[in-house]
């Protein structure tokens, strides 16, 4: 994981001032101070940002309908034209536009590694928006001025090819500088590990969709051996602890301010209490230890709701309780809880303070990476590819041993927490306990409880990235989620498009408002 920072609300509107594309730069004077031709070693950071930053919206939408959160609309399946715009807009007006630049650029100018890099995040990026939105304007994006929406599954074909090209592009050279690259630091290998983690992860994704061309394609990757295998190589993005800009991440910045964001998912807390899972005091912080639901003082500090919950908010800011020490980088939990006991064997209260859990805010305010807000954005990591290829192994009969990896892929998970919270490290006592007692349990079950079982501790170890949740749902059809308590609609098939995108683009104007309802009851293409 890499100590660089997301700078929100400042430095994005100075790049977009400085990156501006190739059509802005009006050829007139060799000025150093003002160059006619785009800078890749500062697209590039922009565009990283840009993709970082726009990706909160997505991820809070996400995370809510997989009930790792609980608020917004999207807690009761209810969205709009509006709840997603912010991302499309972002996509479509700064990320996109500048990775176009760099790739026709950098290739006039033979820099292959910023065109390798600059297709992968392309790659990447449009992945993402086609799981999501499905179909997307992507050959004549930012090319076109109403541009059409092309198929999911002819997107997903391109996507793979350009991969493939930007591997072959590092072939011709790689320089990328250091500081420029706010993922891998101009790491070529970091960067081919991506790739190709990439592409299992595509080729998994549509499983269902075409099994035969998605077992080879990730039994060539698995033979190969060139991909994500350890949490250094990571494709996570990294936040910082500045204020002004805030550089922290969107979870502790709307968490921790007075305001606060939402509620935590009792469906969340409830699994890890019941799986015994010592998780939970990383993910979840109490800011108040008696405090219950409906903002009762008769509970134990998780004074979060369950999914569907459409009750109005009291007067409880200073009694719900917030993320934790991960993935934001809030605070870790050290304060008691009651309902625990001899039958917990790895969620203890084993050097647990007593009283209020303001204790801990003041032991954890100034632990060594809590309390700060550098927390991550894991988007490609290495828990993930093991969670995967668990999952190819049981779907696609790829070989591998599906209870080892799921193991490794939860070691490899505690193993990130301890990264972001090296003061309250979980203990290798408890992790070998903890995997030991998955296996026996995995063991034990007959082959769709196996997957069943490798998909609760995906979507416990996803917390952070509810995107890769939603996918993994829509492909699985686990783990189950909990009924709502009132739902507004159906289970979302795919997010609602930009309200902007539909009234001005020409070429969708005419069937909005089915397009837009098709996008509640209409599956992605990979789910079909």
């Amino acid at each position: 994981m890499k100590k660089y920072s997301y700078i929100k609300g400042l430095l994005l509107p100075l790049l977009a001032l400085t990156l501006v594309s190739c059509d802005d730069f009006i050829d007139i004077n060799e000025d150093p101070s003002n160059p006619t031709v785009p800078q890749l070693n500062l697209l590039l950071p922009a565009s990283q940002l840009s993709i970082a930053g726009n990706f909160d919206n997505i991820n809070r939408g996400a995370s809510n309908v997989v009930q790792h959160r609980a608020s917004g609309s999207l807690n009761r399946y209810d969205q709009s034209g509006t709840t997603f715009q912010n991302a499309w807009l972002g996509y479509y007006t700064e990320a996109i536009p500048d990775l176009e630049t760099i790739i026709s650029t950098g290739t006039e100018q033979g820099e292959w590694g910023y065109v390798a890099v600059a297709k992968l995040q392309k790659a990447y990026l449009f992945s993402v928006m086609v799981d999501v939105w499905g179909n997307v304007p992507y050959f004549d994006a930012g090319v076109a001025p109403n541009p059409t929406f092309d198929e999911g599954e002819v997107i997903y074909d391109n996507l793979l090819a350009l991969i493939d090209e930007a591997l072959e592009d590092m072939g011709r050279g790689f320089n990328v500088s250091a500081s420029a690259d706010l993922f891998y630091q101009g790491s070529r290998e970091n960067w081919e590990k991506m790739a190709n983690s990439l592409k299992l992860k595509m080729y998994l994704t549509i499983r269902k969709y075409d099994e035969a061309r998605a077992r080879q394609g990730i039994m060539d990757i698995l033979q190969a051996g060139n991909y994500i295998q350890d949490n250094e190589s990571d494709f996570t993005f990294q936040f910082g602890t500045n204020t002004a800009p805030n550089a922290r991440h969107p979870w502790y910045s709307s968490g921790y301010a007075p305001g606060r964001d939402g509620y935590v998912s009792m469906v969340l807390v409830d699994r890890l209490q019941d799986q015994d899972d010592p998780r939970l005091r990383y993910y979840i912080f109490r800011l108040n230890e008696k405090a219950g639901l409906a903002n009762s003082q008769t509970g134990e500090g998780y004074y979060g709701r369950y999914p569907g919950d459409g009750a109005s908010s009291p007067a409880d800011q200073n009694t719900r309780a917030i993320v934790g020490v991960y993935p934001a980088a809030g605070l870790y939990d050290n304060g008691m809880m009651p309902s625990l006991g001899a039958e917990n064997t790895f969620l203890t209260n084993e050097g647990a303070t007593t009283g209020t859990t303001s204790n801990s805010f003041k032991i954890a305010l100034f632990a060594e990476g809590d309390g700060t807000g550098a927390g991550i954005l894991p988007l490609i990591t290495n828990s993930m590819m093991l969670f995967s290829r668990a999952e190819a192994a049981l779907t696609l009969g790829t070989g591998e041993n599906a209870e080892e990896l799921m193991r490794e892929a939860v070691i490899a998970h505690f193993n990130v927490i301890n990264s972001v919270s090296p003061a309250f490290p979980i203990s290798s006592q408890t992790t070998d306990g903890f995997t030991e007692r998955l296996g026996a349990q995995f063991q034990s079950l007959d082959e769709e409880g196996k997957l069943r079982l490798v998909m609760m501790q995906k979507w416990i170890s996803l917390y952070g990235n509810g995107v890769e949740a939603y996918n993994d749902l829509r492909r699985t059809g686990y783990p189950e989620l909990q009924e709502l308590i009132s739902p507004l609609d159906v289970f979302p098939g795919r997010f609602y498009y930009s309200e902007t995108e539909l009234t001005s683009n020409i070429s969708v104007i005419d069937i909005r408002e089915q397009l837009q309802r098709d996008q509640q009851i209409v599956p992605v293409f990979w789910r079909r």
